[in-house]
C-alpha cells in the first residue's frame, strides 16, 4: 500500500532527542526550542516566533492576543480545518464564513468586505496548500475597517506571496507542525508576532499567565501571575524533532516541489483533455509543494476513484467537511453570502500521496493508475 502519508525523518532526530535528554532539559523552552524559534524568526522576517504545542493552540494565543470577546465575528472561509473556528468560539467569537475561490480554493478576499459588521474584530485568511491567499487585499480591507489579520498559515511554511513569507504578513500567524506536514514535531505549532507591543502578553499567555519567560532571561527576580494563560510550550523532545528537519528545510522542499511538479506533468494530458482539474498557482505565489491535489467531476466520480486507488494499494483522501454545514458550524457560526463554490469544490477535490520520502516511480504509478480509472 502506498500511504497517504508518511511522518519526515532526516535521520538526526534521535541524535537531537537523545541530546535533550543528556542536557537534562526536556520540558519547554530549552536549546532546541531556542533553534528552532531562531530559524523562523529568520526565515521568515517575523519579529518573535514563538513554538507551540499545536497549530490550534497558536490560533488560540492569536485569538487572546487580539483580544476576541464574546459577540465577535471574526471572517473565514468555511473551507478549512476545524481548528481556524474553534480558537475563536472558545472565545465566544461568531465565525461568519464566506465563500472561497475555486481556483486556489482560499477565501474569496471580493466578498470578505461585504461580511464587515460593526461587530467584526479579525479576518482569518486560511492559505490552502501552501498557496497564498490575495493578501494585499485583505490586508487593505483590515487596515480600513480596523480589523486584526490572523493568518492560518498550517500548510504555508516556505511559502510566499509577491516575495512575503506566509504567516509573517497579518498581525499574527499561526504553522503547523504536525505529522502531516512538510515539517515535523509530532504534534506542534508556532506563533508568528508581527508588532513588538505583543510580545510580552504572547510570552504571558503561553507561560500559564507568569512572566516566567522574563525570569528565566534574568529581567526579574521571581516569575508571578500576571494574566490568564494556559500552558502552550511543546517539549524540548518535540523540538528536537522538529530542528533536525528545519536543518533539511531546502532539500526537502526541494523534493516535494520535484515530486509535485512530476505529478502535474504525468496527469497534465489527463487535464487537457477535460477530465480533471490541476491545482491553481497564481504568478504572484510561491508554494511549497505541501500537496497534490485533483478535481473530479463530482462526489460520485471521486469515490469511485477513490475505491479504485485503494483496490490498487493507493491511498487517496478527500479533505476538509465545510464548516458551516457541520453541526457546529450550524450551531456557533453563520455563512455570509451564497454557498457557489465551497460544497461543490470540496466535493470534487481528492488529495493524492505526498511526502517527503515518496519515490519518483510511486508517483508515476500512482498517475498512471489515475489514467488509468478514466481510461486515458
Amino acid at each position: 500500500m502506498i500511504r497517504f502519508n508518511v511522518p519526515p525523518f532526516t535521520g538526526k532526530e534521535m541524535d537531537y532527542i537523545r541530546q535533550a535528554v543528556e542536557n537534562q532539559k526536556i520540558c519547554g523552552d530549552g536549546e532546541f526550542t531556542r533553534k528552532c524559534s531562531e530559524w523562523i524568526e529568520e526565515r521568515t522576517g517575523t519579529r518573535k516566533c514563538l513554538l507551540t504545542t499545536s497549530c490550534t493552540h497558536a490560533t488560540e494565543l492569536a485569538a487572546l492576543l487580539a483580544h476576541i470577546q464574546p459577540g465577535d465575528e471574526v471572517i473565514m472561509p468555511s473551507y478549512t480545518f476545524v481548528s481556524t473556528a474553534d480558537a475563536f468560539v472558545l472565545r465566544g467569537a461568531v465565525p461568519v464564513f464566506v465563500d472561497i475561490r475555486p481556483d486556489t480554493m482560499n477565501i474569496d478576499e471580493t466578498l470578505i468586505e461585504a461580511a464587515v459588521t460593526e461587530k467584526t474584530k479579525a479576518v482569518v485568511p486560511v492559505h490552502y496548500a501552501g498557496v497564498g491567499c490575495e493578501m494585499d487585499t485583505i490586508m487593505d480591507i483590515a487596515a480600513r475597517h480596523h480589523l486584526y489579520v490572523i493568518e492560518d498559515a498550517a500548510q504555508g511554511i516556505m511559502a510566499s506571496y509577491k516575495g512575503k513569507p506566509l504567516g509573517a504578513i497579518g498581525d499574527f500567524g499561526c504553522f503547523s507542525f504536525h505529522e502531516t506536514k512538510n515539517y515535523s514535531m509530532g504534534e506542534g505549532g508556532a506563533l508568528l508576532i508581527r508588532n513588538e507591543k505583543d510580545i510580552e502578553d504572547a510570552e504571558i499567555f503561553r507561560e500559564k499567565g507568569t512572566d516566567r519567560s522574563k525570569y528565566y532571561r534574568g529581567q526579574v527576580d521571581k516569575y508571578r501571575w500576571q494574566n490568564y494563560g494556559s500552558s502552550y510550550l511543546p517539549s524540548e523532545l518535540n523540538a528536537a524533532y522538529l530542528y533536525a528537519q528545519l536543518e533539511m528545510a531546502d532539500a526537502i522542499n526541494e523534493e516535494r516541489l520535484n515530486l509535485w511538479n512530476q505529478y502535474w506533468r504525468e496527469l497534465e494530458p489527463l487535464a487537457e483533455a477535460g477530465r480533471i482539474e490541476l491545482p491553481f498557482i497564481p504568478d504572484y505565489c510561491v508554494q511549497n509543494g505541501h500537496m497534490f491535489y485533483i478535481k473530479n467531476a463530482d462526489l460520485e466520480e471521486r469515490a469511485a476513484l477513490i475505491d479504485f486507488l485503494k483496490e490498487n494499494d493507493i491511498l487517496a483522501v478527500f479533505h476538509y467537511i465545510p464548516l458551516h454545514s457541520a453541526p457546529a458550524g450550524l450551531k456557533y457560526g453563520r455563512f455570509h453570502g451564497e454557498d457557489r463554490y465551497t460544497t461543490r469544490e470540496s466535493e470534487r477535490l481528492l488529495r493524492l500521496p505526498m511526502y517527503y520520502g515518496l519515490k519518483e516511480d510511486q508517483v508515476s504509478f500512482i498517475a498512471g493508475k489515475v489514467k488509468e480509472f478514466y481510461g486515458f
